[in-house]
């Protein structure tokens, strides 16, 4: 039976993780541990572990000092927990699984021996698990060209085939160096351009949990929407291309050729004017999961809001 290591983020999470926790010792799939990378919590959270690592075999549970440099650092740190022989998959502190989640996972991953990740959709519910609605679901197709400009694969629903993580652990460090925004969105990266295929199930996989201590937060409603095209113009998202940049050249040597001859032409485009990186796209294909979102994508290049400095 797959084996599978599950790296859980936790930071002041005391209030919702014991909710997690049970939901992940619910599994079917039971050939699993847990490693729990604390980032510094002042709650009661890391002591709510040791009372469940408790509950197992030594080692099947384990607390673990995080990097304290924010949550994209604690998740890229967990990736080095993952044994070669192990899938792995990531947990947030508040959310609860649907007792399938695993096994659904290593099934999908099984019956697509080029796959390198599996992601799914979640059940978006209110702060006390009411459901809400379903997370948005992406028509495809899903690769490299469309990762270097869109996260489609949600963290808290990925799950790494053995080679897919091996690579993830290679490049990592550059990652955690880079400054990277989001590690789910570098896992589509890194994942598709070393030439794994991409896993988007349909299944709605947990319940995501929102409130007002949510990190990112539901990404389909209108207000959600403006607040991202926002960030386009302002230049945010600008920056989180260079850093994912950034990290994917210094990990080059494990991308396909193509792949690297895509992430060198997308680089030098993003060095070109606001016409010229346009039409540079279009001739790479770099494109977004929607109609609309590739129009924002080449607006926000027109108008200069995506050019190396």
């Amino acid at each position: 039976m797959a084996r599978i290591c599950i790296g859980l983020g936790l930071y002041n999470g005391a209030q919702h993780l014991g909710e997690q926790l049970a939901s992940i010792a619910a599994q079917s799939h039971q050939e699993w541990r847990l490693v729990v990378s604390d980032d510094g919590s002042s709650d009661d959270g890391p002591q709510i572990v040791r009372d469940f690592a408790a509950r197992y075999p030594e080692g099947q549970v384990r607390l673990v000092e995080g990097p304290r440099a924010g949550a994209t650092r604690n998740f890229l740190s967990l990736i080095a927990r993952s044994a070669s022989e192990e899938y792995l998959a990531f947990a947030d502190q508040d959310d609860v699984w649907q007792p399938r989640k695993l096994a659904r996972a290593i099934e999908r991953l099984s019956a697509a021996p080029e796959a390198g990740v599996y992601a799914a959709r979640t059940t978006i519910c209110d702060a006390q698990l009411a459901p809400l609605v379903g997370s948005r679901s992406f028509p495809g197709p899903y690769g490299f060209r469309n990762a270097l400009v869109q996260a489609v694969t949600a963290g808290n629903t990925c799950v790494l085939t053995p080679a897919a993580a091996g690579i993830a652990r290679r490049a990592a460090g550059a990652a955690a160096s880079a400054g990277i925004e989001s590690h789910d969105w570098w896992i589509y990266q890194i994942v598709s351009g070393a030439g794994f295929g991409v896993i988007r199930d349909d299944e709605e996989v947990l319940l995501y949990r929102q409130h007002a201590d949510n990190l990112k937060g539901r990404n389909d409603t209108a207000a959600a929407m403006k607040s991202r095209l926002g960030q386009l113009f302002a230049g945010d998202y600008g920056g989180w291309v260079h850093a994912n940049i950034a990290a994917l050249r210094a990990a080059s040597d494990l991308l396909t050729p193509e792949n690297r001859a895509v992430l060198s032409r997308f680089y030098a485009a993003l060095g070109k004017t606001g016409p010229a990186m346009a039409a540079e796209f279009a001739r790479i294909g770099v494109r977004r999961q929607s109609w609309a979102g590739s129009a924002a994508l080449y607006a926000a290049a027109l108008a200069g809001k995506l050019r190396r400095r």
